[in-house]
């Protein structure tokens, strides 16, 4: 009797429980798709849980309580609060914020809203890349309207990222807003860093040389990397093609104590050489790239901040004539160009334990480049160190912050850019000082004016100094302007910048004694956001203005076998207009379209004639475009079709050369079906390049690449050389892909 009696309490008691358990799902109010991680947490008490891979929740409550208040949350999301109901299964859905309100820290160096930033900052997750899946970040920032991976190389398919058609030098990259990608490194620097591990891009278009000094005169690629504790326990992401190229991303999540740890890993792996336009050569480098992060987070007293990252990267690439080996490297037998590239990473911030918030940051890299370009050896090192401290400061209506940092540059290669006038071994050691100041006034509910100004002292170009000013007005919640200038200055190395330099087709020669370059910045931004019953557009519409003195050119045009370098003796000019339009329906549709017209180009004098000669900016079309759409169906499957569309940009010719100076219009684009299965699986695949666009004749005598017959007036009688500049998309033509994805909250 006193068994039954203990059965039937338990039981009893069970049934309580059961009867105050809070459960259901989490799903995006319009396309239906479920929503891991939601946050859901009963309002003023300890008690909260997280929906899991399948968007489902269950929080057990007190019997005592009869109801409360459950606030749901999710990134990019509104939150919503629902009053707790015992014992009944929901869904909830919440409603797409139109990201306009999420936080960046780009603009300004500190969280702040998006839509109360006075600098136009556009941010991009990992859900706008996954809609067409790619190996390396480089390839991904494609889909952004005005950012453009340009291939700088045909036989190594080096590269670099320009922003509204200023090349890639102009664009500074970050990695949780350290500046660890510059120079020698701006070629690799996305590449291999892990998808997985990032939780969003940050993209400034403009000036922003007062914060982050050298470097950003045309733009910031900000890749900010997942916390530790938001992070999934476990990621993974394996993708092949069809023309046999394998990637994988990996990342685990484990808690030691009171710390964090977030370790990601890439692997990509291309061995299947293919020359399917028939030009002798590889259509893409063969690659082998390994790439380890990981990242820690401290919990310390009052939230302060404590972390510290690294990663290393280690790739084998190369590119040439199908019948090139590794004994071929550095002979001139057979062609080819082969990069080995080990690379390391350690970036940290604290926040020190004192009442003011003031926090400290620093990174260390490391990079080694071994390189052949045919017979042309470039054998690189370059070690940056760079520390910074700051102060972040509310007064009133005013939102201050002040710093000072410090980078030092050691940099050596075996060209003549490293070397003193004789030859002998000159490495390059460049300290860089510099202070800071900003000044973010909220002057009324509805405008915002920010103030800034940067000092920095070169020990070769001495005090240079970057204002930069900013000012948002809102006149209701719908419309936005905002207005900005600025100051850009950029210290040159042309031999971690061009790798036309480094091909080994042409000889460098530098003709002065190159000066620093200027910039001066503007734009104007315009954001509306429209209510179209229960369908929501949002227009984001800008004009750019960006003037530049002492630019460095690479003159092509006066000698085909030479590049000359000199500091322009005029001016140079980068001008247009974008325009980005977003549609959420209330039918499961997400529509992106984006499109930029610009006129990039420079005016420099003839001293032949004593007049101002005009010539338009290689590589930067007149007018480029990019597309997302996203269609939901039922039983979670999912159809992307994505592209990017470029207009004809002039390219670099020879002398009296028979090919067209400027490339064709063409698209690139690619369509994905994804279907969820289960709990946290994922498994998608489709077509890239779906138009089979392939460039023509992007070399000039692939049969002779070391110019050993360019003098025989017979078979060449205008003297044409081996040339791999010719290029402005890349060779690959349609081709499969499939993958599977797995997340485990």
């Amino acid at each position: 009797m006193i068994r039954l009696n203990f059965i039937l309490s338990l039981l009893l008691i069970s049934g309580l429980v059961a009867a105050q358990s809070f459960s259901g799902k989490v799903a995006d109010s319009r396309s239906g798709e479920i929503l891991p991680g939601a946050t859901i947490r009963i309002m003023g008490k300890d008690l909260a849980t997280f929906t899991d891979a399948g968007g489902r929740f269950n929080l057990a409550l007190p019997d005592s309580m009869t109801t409360a208040l459950v606030i749901i949350s999710y990134t990019g999301y509104y939150s919503d609060t629902i009053t707790f109901k015992p014992a009944k299964d929901q869904t909830i859905r919440l409603k797409p914020q139109q990201d306009l309100d999420e936080v960046v820290v780009t603009g300004t160096l500190k969280p702040v809203s998006r839509a109360e930033s006075p600098i136009p900052v556009e941010i991009f997750t990992p859900k706008f890349f996954k809609k067409n899946p790619s190996p390396s970040l480089f390839d991904a920032v494609g889909m952004i309207n005005g950012v453009r991976p340009q291939l700088n190389c045909n036989v190594c398919n080096t590269g670099d990222i320009h922003i509204n058609g200023m090349e890639g030098p102009y664009t500074l990259v970050l990695i949780d807003g350290m500046p660890i990608v510059s120079a020698l490194s701006t070629v690799y620097g996305l590449s291999g860093i892990p998808n997985s591990i990032v939780e969003r891009l940050e993209v400034v278009k403009g000036p922003a040389a007062s914060l982050y000094g050298s470097e950003a005169m045309g733009g910031i690629i900000n890749v900010i990397t997942q916390s530790p504790q938001s992070a999934p326990r476990l990621s993974a992401d394996i993708m092949a093609t069809s023309w046999q190229e394998y990637n994988t991303d990996l990342s685990f999540k484990a808690k030691l104590g009171k710390a964090q740890s977030l370790l990601g890993i890439n692997y990509y792996n291309y061995q299947q050489p293919q020359d399917r336009n028939h030009d002798g050569f590889t259509d893409v480098t063969l690659q082998n790239r390994i790439s380890v992060f990981n990242k820690w987070d401290f919990a310390r007293k009052d939230n302060r901040v404590a972390s510290i990252a690294a990663r290393y990267v280690y790739e084998d690439r190369w590119g040439g004539q199908m019948s090139w080996s590794r004994q071929w490297r550095g002979s001139d037998s057979i062609y080819g160009e082969s990069i080995y590239t080990s690379r390391w990473e350690l970036i940290g911030q604290y926040q020190l334990p004192v009442k003011e918030k003031i926090m400290t940051q620093f990174s260390v890299i490391g990079h080694n480049q071994d390189s052949y370009y045919g017979t042309v050896s470039f054998q690189a090192s370059q070690k940056v160190a760079f520390g910074q401290v700051y102060w972040d400061k509310e007064l009133g209506r005013h939102s201050l912050l002040a710093g000072a940092s410090f980078r030092y540059t050691d940099y050596n290669d075996n060209t003549p850019g490293t070397a003193t006038a004789s030859g002998a071994d000159a490495p390059s050691r460049t300290p860089l000082p510099g202070a800071f100041i900003q000044d973010e006034w909220s002057l009324h509910a509805r405008h915002k004016l920010l103030l800034g100004y940067r000092f920095d002292y070169d020990k070769v170009h001495h005090a240079i100094h970057s204002p930069r000013l900013a000012y948002k007005w809102s006149p209701d919640k719908r419309n936005t302007i905002r207005a900005s200038f600025g100051t850009g200055f950029r210290v040159v190395n042309l031999f971690t910048e061009d790798h036309a330099a480094l091909t080994g087709a042409r000889k460098v020669e530098i003709e002065e004694a190159l000066k620093p370059e200027r910039s001066f910045n503007s734009n104007l931004n315009y954001v509306l956001q429209l209510p179209l019953g229960n369908n929501f557009v949002n227009v984001d519409a800008t004009a750019f203005y960006s003037y530049f003195t002492n630019k460095i050119i690479g003159d092509y045009d006066t000698d085909p076998n030479k590049i000359l370098y000199r500091n322009l003796d005029g001016h140079a000019l980068s001008q247009g207009l974008s325009l980005n339009l977003s549609m959420t329906c209330s039918i499961p549709l997400h529509v992106m379209v984006g499109a930029t017209y610009m006129d990039v180009y420079q005016e420099n004098l003839d001293p032949a004639s004593g007049r101002m000669v005009r010539s338009s900016q290689l590589f930067a079309p007149k007018w480029s475009g990019n597309y997302a759409i996203t269609y939901t169906l039922p039983r979670r499957w999912t159809v992307d079709l994505t592209g990017m569309v470029n207009g004809p940009m002039r390219l670099p010719l020879q002398h009296d050369d028979y090919r067209p100076e400027y490339s064709p219009l063409y698209c690139l684009a690619n369509v994905q079906v994804t279907k969820k299965i289960g709990s946290g699986f994922e498994v998608y695949g489709g077509l890239k390049n779906l138009l089979n666009f392939v460039p023509k004749e992007t070399f000039m005598r692939p049969f002779d690449p070391f110019d050993k017959q360019v003098n025989d007036p017979v078979s060449n009688p205008k003297g044409y050389t081996f040339d791999t500049e010719y290029n402005y998309a890349p060779i690959q033509g349609i081709r499969g892909f499939a993958g599977l994805r797995y997340t485990l909250r």
